[in-house]
């Protein structure tokens, strides 16, 4: 075991995040894989958990709130669970640590350019969040401000003294979050330096990546991951691909090279133009996005004599909804790879396909979040004797 493996992070108690922090590696994987098998073993062979070589610092986007502690002193770090409590964070074990250190020196440089932090209870002050994603491949770094307002008084010595210290950075954006509640990122942004949005490399597709844009957090997992799913999709270039839930299309876009054509539906509108500009940064020709909902979209397909032959689907923790399993029974494709980040609902949902018809031939765990107790699982179902 790595002897970093051994080190006990100092807030782990008040931090909640890596909740397996007790176990070796090793033992964390196994922990994942006997949990799989306890939930999805009825529905076939699980196989051997992939996890990584070098387990810590694996986080590409890092999220800092910024706040007062008890005797107004300003700190950042990460929410307590379940309140709005900052638990003071400047080292973390599985955050990249480029970005640590750029959160760290904001936080030094705020009294310098009478930057206040946002008190929750009085309402006063700037700065709420910071949020740092690097690309791991590129080297190219974004720093996101988030503030209560688009006027920042000392923006161009700050940003000068900043950029100084870590010349790393390649753009800086402020965003505007006036609103109370949960949400982290407001709806307004201000480029402040660079270009508004960094880019990275993932399973050889080049994707632009802005401050509100989902992007895996685990670049090398993610590799592992995607490559599964491609794997099991068999693909050999005749065939029609849906990419359902495609966000910014990672998983349509390495699919393209196997398959005749892949068409991607997503949501989020702000996700389908990321994915739109992603297909022509790699010069893509076969894919093409739209915004929509995937179960309306495959209901369409049907009625228009059109049906995929294989299926990606990615959906949010909750699992697929009752009318996108419909949907997809009727479309019914040859093959369906679900990519889930939950094995309850994953399993909720298997039970639903193989009433339908499908049979589970593979199951392949994926360790994205170590020290978590978070797993990834890549299902390949068939339809008939396929």
């Amino acid at each position: 075991m790595n002897q970093r493996e051994k080190t006990v992070c100092p807030h782990r108690r008040a931090c909640g995040g890596c909740q397996l922090q007790n176990m070796s590696y090793g033992e964390q994987l196994l922990h994942k894989q006997k949990k799989i098998v306890s939930l999805l073993g009825q529905f076939g062979h699980v196989e051997e958990i992939l996890g990584m070589d070098d387990p810590l610092h694996y986080r590409n986007k890092v999220h800092a709130a910024f706040g007062l502690d008890r005797n107004r002193r300003v700190v950042s770090g990460i929410y307590q669970p379940g309140s709005h409590a900052i638990v003071p964070v400047d080292e973390c074990m599985i955050e990249d640590e480029a970005a640590d250190r750029i959160i760290v020196s904001i936080r030094k440089l705020l009294p310098e350019f009478k930057i206040q932090v946002f008190d929750e209870r009085s309402g006063s002050g700037w700065l709420r969040h910071v949020l740092v994603r690097r690309g791991f491949a590129t080297g190219q770094v974004m720093v996101v401000l988030v503030a209560v307002s688009p006027i920042f008084k000392l923006q161009k010595p700050f940003l000068a003294k900043l950029l100084r210290l870590h010349p790393e950075i390649s753009t800086v954006v402020l965003n505007i979050n006036d609103r109370f509640g949960p949400v982290v990122l407001g709806r307004r942004d201000k480029l402040l330096f660079g270009p508004g949005y960094i880019e990275d490399i993932l399973c050889g597709k080049r994707y632009r990546i802005s401050p509100s844009s989902f992007y895996q957090i685990n670049p090398s997992q993610t590799e592992k991951l995607y490559s599964a799913a491609v794997e099991f999709a068999g693909l050999s270039g005749k065939e029609t691909v849906l990419d359902a839930y495609c966000g910014i299309g990672t998983i349509g876009l390495t699919a393209s090279d196997r398959a005749k054509q892949v068409i991607g539906v997503e949501l989020n509108a702000d996700a389908v133009k990321d994915a739109i500009v992603n297909a022509r940064l790699n010069s893509v020709k076969n894919c093409w996005f739209t915004q929509g909902d995937a179960g309306k979209f495959m209901e369409q397909m049907v009625s228009d004599g059109h049906r995929p032959d294989v299926v990606f689907m990615d959906p949010p923790r909750s699992g697929s909804d009752g009318r996108f399993i419909t949907s997809l029974l009727k479309a019914a494709p040859k093959r369906i790879v679900y990519v889930s980040c939950s094995p309850e609902t994953l399993a909720r949902d298997l039970e639903l396909l193989c009433q339908g018809g499908y049979r589970v031939r593979r199951i392949q765990p994926v360790d994205m979040f170590p020290f978590t107790n978070h797993v990834e699982t890549v299902v390949l179902l068939t339809k008939g004797t396929v």
